[in-house]
């Protein structure tokens, strides 16, 4: 098998990216497909959640770092194509980030999560420029944004999302809505599906955006 990479990438912090790497890897991996998770940020967010699992519970994602290697990130990731059938790289917030780059080179998505403000949609504007200089030497990387932490019916809400046209950028038509269980379920070392029935619409919605990537990234 040849893995399809998936970039979580964003300019700016806090808007979700370790989170919805872990969340839609653990969710692939409970639909009993072989899922690896890069931790490419220094902070280990990603490595840290994954020891939160309890002894006997682990993740169900393998979950390494590998920020270390730099600017030469893609050299290493090459290394476990062969291995899984998706690799999700956590990158660090930053646009300009040598590792971002690097990890752009060879991934077949750029996803990148959005919550709906106008801090964010500066710091979108930057990462679109990142990923748009990636695709001169990644001809094949394409992108998606996702709307994420989205709280309905604010006016806010409503003029950013009107404005996303703009950004000549696919958007999911899945969003991410601000559930309590998302942020929870990093205690426990796990993803939503941990809550059962407690937490179904936030299973049923990352498994519909599971849905999505996976046809998004496997069409032509």
């Amino acid at each position: 098998m040849t893995a399809k990479i998936i970039a979580v990438v964003n300019q700016k912090g806090g808007s979700g990216k370790t989170t919805m790497a872990m969340q839609i890897g653990g969710t692939l991996s409970l639909q009993h497909k072989k899922i690896l998770i890069i931790d490419a940020d220094e902070q280990n967010s990603a490595l840290e959640w994954a020891a939160m699992a309890p002894e006997g519970t682990p993740f169900p994602s393998r979950v390494i770092n590998l920020a270390k290697a730099g600017m030469k990130i893609h050299q290493e990731i090459k290394k476990f194509i062969d291995d899984y059938e998706i690799i999700i790289i956590d990158c660090p917030p930053a646009a300009d980030s040598p590792v971002a780059k690097s990890a752009l080179l060879v991934s077949d998505l750029a996803l990148v999560p959005f919550i709906p403000d106008g801090l964010n949609m500066l710091a979108a504007v930057k990462i679109r420029d990142t990923i748009d200089a990636a695709k001169v030497l990644n001809e094949n990387l394409k992108s998606l944004l996702v709307l994420n932490r989205v709280e309905p019916n604010t006016t806010l809400t409503k003029t950013v999302i009107d404005l996303l046209p703009q950004f000549n950028m696919n958007t999911a038509n899945t969003r991410i809505h601000k559930r309590t269980h998302y942020a929870e379920s990093v205690l426990s070392g796990a993803t939503v599906h941990i809550f059962k029935s407690k937490a179904k619409e936030a299973t049923e919605e990352i498994e519909q955006f599971c849905n999505e990537v996976s046809c998004f990234i496997n069409a032509n």
